[in-house]
């Protein structure tokens, strides 16, 4: 049986993840991940909070917290859309990372000289409902390189928000907030030295 596809709310907390077609890579060499985050902050960054995020050679994970509604309809007006079709809350969203995927892909296509789409159909998503939830998500997509053998610890790879936690430079991630969550960038590190996550998030499947 289907699932039903899971609709986008005002201030929620969202797991997205998404996987390239067959056995081809959504990243080719180093510039084609600093082009997606680039492409990234373009098309969401003013509709999304981002809280953690991992992109590896074939998939990617994103950890985020959608807008209140009247900011993202608000956004809506200023590109100039004001039908009524364009007002509702999870096309809105939905239609961003739409955006976000084609812009990728159409550059992607010209660079490799290649044709059709890149990422799969639909991406996914899944409403992070509990504390726990978020604690195990965040170690999840951060330790997801280890996991797949792209790595062998965390802060070797260079394409995910991990780094980002342990620096000072100004972010878009929001970097306090979940270091308040942990209670500190030591008790950050030290949950990171966990050997776990993926057993957690099976839980919460």
């Amino acid at each position: 049986m289907v699932k039903p596809k899971i609709t986008f709310e005002p201030e929620r907390y969202y797991h997205i993840w998404t996987h390239a077609n067959g056995f081809e890579n959504l990243f080719n060499e180093t510039k084609n991940y600093y082009f997606f985050l680039d492409r990234y902050k373009y098309y969401l960054s003013d509709l999304v909070d981002t809280y953690a995020y991992c992109l590896m050679p074939n998939h990617l994970h994103l950890m985020i917290k959608t807008k209140d509604e009247e900011w993202t309809f608000n956004f809506q007006k200023n590109q100039g859309k004001s039908t009524k079709q364009y007002f509702n809350y999870s096309t809105i969203i939905s239609n961003q990372f739409s955006k976000l995927f084609n812009s990728y892909t159409q550059s992607f296509n010209k660079v490799y000289q290649r044709k059709g789409s890149l990422f799969n159909p639909n991406f996914n998503r899944k409403v992070i409902e509990s504390e726990a939830y978020f604690t195990w998500l965040i170690l999840y997509i951060h330790k997801n390189p280890i996991h797949h053998g792209f790595c062998e610890n965390l802060f070797e790879w260079k394409f995910s928000s991990y780094r980002t936690f342990l620096e000072q430079k100004e972010t878009k991630i929001k970097r306090r907030e979940v270091l308040d969550w942990f209670g500190g960038r030591m008790d950050f590190i030290k949950f990171h030295d966990l050997n776990a996550g993926h057993e957690m998030i099976k839980k919460f499947e």
